[in-house]
């Protein structure tokens, strides 16, 4: 498979987050949960080659007589974790701007996606992910269920590469497969820009049904900054809606309104136990992830 959304930059610093799930944890805070994993183990599973970091007493030494290459011997642990990938794949999740020409919330959210599934693969959980969007058909729903493995990364691929935004986001009555399929100690990470009512709708209800909510909201650098120039026609992608205006004469106005949003959203996720983050179109794909599951490390990347 030769569609691959994640830079290689970026590909190179997921080996140092982790998954985590309060609620596969224990419920004692963030951490590590105890995954089915490959790490240090009884039960043997793979080898896979040496990197820096691991422990020189998982090395085979024995294979490396045999082949003069270091490789690491992995085992599994049992987890109840599975992470659903829910991929806000409405209209409004086409928007670009020029601070990052062609790149897109969807082609963000795609990134992020198959970011996140690495984290599963890599620990050795299972992960499944959702496309809502009325224009995916199938009630507004594309749905794979969770599994391990590479095939299941090609899987997701495969779906990914041709999918678009179009339509709007799916109406409360249509989710109905969604509550058969996630399960209690799921952990579910939301992409999307979180503009639809609906969407917000869809995360408290999962938190209140004590499911494990985490939300990763794409925005682009013009929302953040407004630095618009002389006249503009600014359109609503999913209503068709349109306001003329000056983009100084906006600015400040725009500003303020978006501020109050933002911390209106924040505090109605805060409220029912949602962790939450932003991605802004000129950011390195991981800094959202490194917010939310590299608490260990706190170094940025522009």
């Amino acid at each position: 498979m030769s569609y691959d959304p994640i830079p290689p930059q970026v590909r190179s610093r997921l080996k140092n987050l982790r998954l985590t799930s309060r609620r596969a944890a224990g419920g004692n805070g963030i951490g590590l949960h105890n995954s089915h994993s490959r790490g240090a183990g009884l039960e043997f599973a793979q080898y896979r080659p040496y990197e820096p970091g691991d422990e020189l007493r998982q090395i085979d030494w024995k294979l490396f007589a045999r082949s003069d290459r270091f490789f690491v011997r992995e085992a599994e642990r049992e987890s109840p974790l599975a992470a659903w990938i829910l991929l806000d794949a409405s209209a409004s999740m086409s928007q670009t701007d020029a601070a990052r020409p062609g790149w897109s919330r969807l082609d963000a959210a795609k990134g992020l996606a198959v970011c996140i599934a690495e984290l599963a693969l890599r620990q050795g959980d299972r992960f499944g992910w959702m496309g809502l969007g009325s224009g995916l058909g199938n009630g507004g729903l594309r749905v794979l269920p969770p599994a391990g493995g590479g095939r299941q990364r090609d899987r997701l691929l495969l779906d990914l590469y041709p999918l678009a935004a179009s339509g709007q986001f799916p109406e409360t009555t249509q989710l109905a497969p969604l509550w058969a399929r996630i399960g209690k100690q799921d952990l579910v990470v939301v992409l999307s820009d979180c503009f639809d009512p609906a969407c917000l709708d869809l995360m408290q209800r999962l938190a209140i049904a004590g499911r494990e909510v985490l939300a990763i909201q794409i925005l682009t650098a013009e929302e953040r900054d407004f630095p618009f120039q002389g006249g503009y026609r600014f359109q609503d992608p999913e209503t068709g809606k349109e306001l003329l205006g000056d983009g100084p004469a906006l600015r400040a106005d725009f500003l303020r309104r978006f501020g109050e949003a933002q911390r209106a959203l924040n505090a109605q996720l805060d409220a029912v136990g949602i962790r939450h983050t932003d991605y802004v179109l000129d950011q390195a794909l991981d800094a959202p992830l490194r917010r939310l599951f590299g608490a260990h490390d706190a170094t940025e990347y522009a």
